[in-house]
């Protein structure tokens, strides 16, 4: 299993961008699903989550700017940053719970991370 982040790069304050991030591999199942994030000398902090039935949590910091969803046929999980500020400048990487269909396991797996930079 693995999961593979795209859609990072250099935005101005007050743009946006789209992140996405697919799973692939011996999935039986993706439970939660979620996006982190970490700046440069700071520790990695939750950005949104979405449950397998679709509730969601935001960090205070983003939300009403943020959005997070999924679509489960393309077990792909997104994330529409909006009105961006340079302090959104991270490393974000996505998370899931899954379903190992070829060891039986449920366990949380990590995408490799997609730069977001934030400046004028």
């Amino acid at each position: 299993v693995q999961l593979v982040e795209s859609g990072g790069g250099l935005v101005q304050p007050g743009g946006s961008l789209r992140l996405s991030c697919a799973a692939s591999g011996s999935i039986f199942s993706i439970y939660g699903m979620a996006w982190y994030r970490q700046a440069p000398g700071k520790q990695r902090e939750l950005v949104a989550a979405i449950t397998s039935d679709d509730n969601t949590n935001y960090a205070d910091s983003v939300k009403g700017r943020f959005t997070i969803s999924r679509d489960n046929a393309k077990n792909t999980v997104y994330l529409q940053m909006n009105s961006l500020k340079p302090e959104d400048t991270a490393d974000y990487y996505c998370n899931a719970d899954i379903l190992d269909s070829g060891l039986g396991t449920k366990r949380p797996y990590w995408g490799q991370g997609t730069q977001v930079t934030v400046s004028s």
